[in-house]
């Protein structure tokens, strides 16, 4: 059974850049690696519906409640397990451009205090209880700050899903702050997940040091996993 690593960050972080890079790298060296990038706009019915929440067709980020966005995105990783059991069964390592993590971070981010807790328990249960989507063995948490996600965000090329320059959840900069604290807290209180910091002071990695530090630590883990296996 092949590891499965998710790669997470907020809107901007580099998360497609540093699995596409990752990817290339592990099959370079032999390891039999498939990606997968959530959400699966044109390849699922929930993709489709997701990619209509952004482009606002049900209404603004808080005229809809998180639990039921939630089940969207849920959706869609759904209609995908198969493969993704499929992927974890025939190959060394199994990357995700977003996993369940994704979900909680940005539906989390609408709410505080209790209800936060509360979303971020119904969103586990439901991804990985109900729906029974593998767990992540590592979870790697891109950290840029908020400021500096907002350029980058501007600089994307054009998206399957939407003909905006940013979607609903990349235009609200105070959203993109809560879901970066959301992030900052699974990754300081669950386990397995490694924090990859984007920035030196107050300058952008490049996408190679950045790179390079996303290797070393899946590098560290495939290294780890394979001395238990010996």
């Amino acid at each position: 059974m092949g590891l499965l690593v998710a790669i997470e960050g907020i809107d901007g972080s580099g998360k497609g850049t540093q699995a596409a890079r990752l990817l290339d790298a592990l099959r370079g060296q032999g390891t039999r690696t498939e990606l997968f990038s959530f959400p699966r706009y044109r390849d699922t019915q929930f993709g489709r519906k997701i990619g209509d929440f952004l482009n606002g067709r049900f209404g603004n980020l808080d005229q809809v409640s998180p639990f039921l966005v939630s089940l969207l995105f849920a959706g869609d990783r759904f209609e995908s397990r198969q493969l993704l059991h499929q992927a974890l069964a025939t190959n060394e390592i199994v990357l995700c451009d977003r996993y369940t993590a994704s979900n909680i971070a940005h539906q989390a981010a609408k709410v505080q205090g209790a209800e936060r807790e509360e979303l971020i328990q119904w969103v586990q249960h439901v991804e990985h209880h109900l729906y029974q989507l593998p767990e992540p063995d590592h979870t790697l948490f891109l950290d840029l700050p908020v400021h500096h996600a907002t350029q980058l965000i501007a600089l994307k090329s054009r998206r399957s899903y939407t003909d905006r320059t940013a979607d609903l959840q990349e235009a609200d900069t105070a959203y993109l702050q809560s879901v970066h604290d959301v992030y900052a807290q699974l990754a300081a209180t669950e386990p397995g997940w490694i924090r990859i910091d984007c920035v030196s002071g107050d300058q952008i990695k490049s996408v190679d040091q950045i790179g390079d530090e996303v290797w070393r630590a899946v590098d560290a883990r495939l290294r780890a996993k394979s001395q238990r296996e010996s």
